[in-house]
This record gives C-alpha cells, structure tokens and sequence, in this order.
C-alpha cells in the first residue's frame, strides 16, 4: 500500500540577491519559495494565470510562518504542500521548505480564499477545481496533522 505523501516541489535555489546583512536568506523569500510551490499545485487544481482572467482568482487571507533553520546562497531546496482542509470558498494549507541535506529550513500555514474580483468578495470555486482540491485534500487525509500546524504568536508567562 502506498502511503500518502504531501506535494513536493520541483528543486529551488537560493538566489544572492535573496540574501540579506546577515548572510543567509531575507525573511521576504521564505514567502518566494513557499509561493512558487502553491503556484504549482495552483496550477493542477486549475488556479494558473490564465485563470485569473476569468474574473476570479485566490487571495491569502491569512499567513503564519516559522523560521526554524538558515538557509544560505545556492541552498536547493524543495516545498511541500498538504491540503489541511476546505470548503466551497476556501483551502487551508500547510507547507515545509526542505534543504537537499534532510534538514526542515522553515514550515508555513495559509488560509487561501477563491475571490470574485467583480466585488471583490470571496465566492464559490467552480465545481471542476472544488473536484481536484477535493481528489488533493483526499490524498493527504491519511497524512498525520503536522505539529505546528495551528500555533499562535505570544509571550507566555509564568504567573
């Protein structure tokens, strides 16, 4: 039997000019390398640029992202994508930057919304890519709920 796997890229360098003062990847290309992996599985479900041109599109309503490692100049890497949940309107996604070595650079959460830009306002996705994020959605259901997936921000402390 085979097991479920989430979505993985295609193999991603880190570029120079992503590369901030302190010598490792500017916290702005985590969100690059995470978005040109949903661009891909975008592109699957039916989302790809030409789709936009039908009067809708998908919006990020809401982004959380951990950095859990450094990543440094020509760093290959590759993103995972698990559909966590959806509905008629909305999916929510979780993502793993991964270094070529093993090692987990980053993990990041999305709340993605299929927008009516006549409004805008958010809408129902057409039943034909509802019906692949679904087929998508059902072969990650099998996938364990990723730890970090639902963390929130905040000092705790000890009363």
């Amino acid at each position: 039997m085979k097991l479920a796997s989430p979505f993985r890229s295609s193999v991603m360098t880190v570029k120079p000019e992503w590369i901030d003062f302190n010598g490792h990847l500017n916290m702005a290309y985590y969100n690059v390398l995470f978005d040109q992996c949903a661009d891909e599985v975008y592109e699957q479900l039916g989302f790809g640029p030409d789709y936009q041109k039908s009067g809708c599109t998908t919006y990020t309503g809401e982004f959380h992202l951990c950095y859990l490692r450094e990543l440094h100049v020509d760093d290959a890497v590759t993103v995972t994508l698990q559909v966590l949940d959806y509905d008629e309107k909305r999916f929510h996604t979780y993502q793993e930057i991964w270094h070529q070595d093993g090692w987990c650079a980053a993990s990041g959460e999305a709340m993605t919304l299929h927008v009516d830009q006549s409004g805008p306002h958010v809408a129902p996705m057409p039943s034909a890519i509802l019906a692949r994020l679904e087929a998508l959605h059902a072969a990650h259901s099998d996938l364990p709920r990723p730890a970090r997936a639902g963390c929130s921000i905040g000092i705790r402390r000890k009363d």
